[in-house]
This record gives structure tokens, C-alpha cells and sequence, in this order.
């Protein structure tokens, strides 16, 4: 990925750190809620759990950029990166894209909501996981064309 792409890369996903806190909050809201006021705490957990599943969409392809996953000396590291996402991650994430695509577009079509509670939302938790695919699909692209 050149630098000026890279950067604008990085700039989207660091958006997505910023969940954490709504989540935190909303999952800590719900016994309160449930104790106190006997009312929406299913929501707050909904409402949490696609949060949450945005920011982890987000942060496994941050961890990837940062090197943050367990890996082997550096000198070894790149090349098996780089041969690593041409014949696993990127026909695994590149499979998951398209076979998960009807899902997630009958999922958003239908404004899918959350099976138990009937809140609206569900359909972001298909969608974020759909992300999560083209996100690693272009980690994925940018690790095997970088110039060594």
C-alpha cells in the first residue's frame, strides 16, 4: 500500500478505537438498568454487541498493520507475511466476501434485528463481519505487493 493510501488506511481504522467506550459503557449500563430501572438492558447489550463487533472487525486488521501478533524473527517474518497472504489470508478472506454476501445483503434488506429481543441492529453484527473479511483482504494486498 503506497504511504499516502496507507495513512488514510490507518486514519479510517483509528475511528473504530473509539467503540471501545460506548461498549464499556453500555455493557457496565446494563445491570443498573436491570436492578434499578427494570428496563433496557437487553438493549444496551444489543446495542453493545454490534458495537463490538464493529471495533473487532477493525482491530484485527490493526493488530495485523502493527505487527501485534505472535510472530516469528524478523527476518523470516516479512517473507512469511507476504507468502502467508497470497495462499491462506487472502483466498480465505476473498472466499468469505463472496460467499457471505447474500447473507449480509438479505441481513441489511431486511434490517435484520437481534433473533431473542427483536431490537433492531443484528444486521450490523453480519455486516461487520463481512468487513472484517475485506479489511483482512486488503491487509492481505498490501503485504504481498510492498516492496521488500
Amino acid at each position: 500500500m503506497s504511504p499516502p493510501a496507507a495513512g488514510i488506511f490507518d486514519r479510517c481504522l483509528a475511528v473504530f478505537r473509539w467503540l471501545v467506550l460506548p461498549v464499556s459503557a453500555l455493557l457496565f449500563l446494563q445491570w443498573p438498568l436491570r436492578a434499578w430501572v427494570h428496563a433496557w438492558s437487553q438493549q444496551a447489550n444489543d446495542l453493545a454487541q454490534w458495537l463490538f463487533a464493529l471495533f473487532v472487525a477493525a482491530s484485527v486488521t490493526v493488530a495485523t498493520r502493527a505487527g501485534a501478533h505472535l510472530a516469528t524473527e524478523a527476518g523470516t517474518y516479512r517473507p512469511l507475511r507476504r507468502i502467508g497472504g497470497a495462499i491462506c489470508v487472502l483466498p480465505w478472506a476473498l472466499f468469505i466476501l463472496i460467499s457471505l454476501a447474500p447473507t449480509v445483503w438479505r441481513s441489511v434488506a431486511q434490517w435484520e434485528a437481534f433473533p431473542e429481543t427483536a431490537d433492531p441492529g443484528y444486521w450490523i453484527v453480519k455486516v461487520a463481519a463481512w468487513l472484517l473479511a475485506l479489511l483482512v483482504a486488503i491487509q492481505a494486498l498490501a503485504d504481498i505487493v510492498r516492496p521488500r
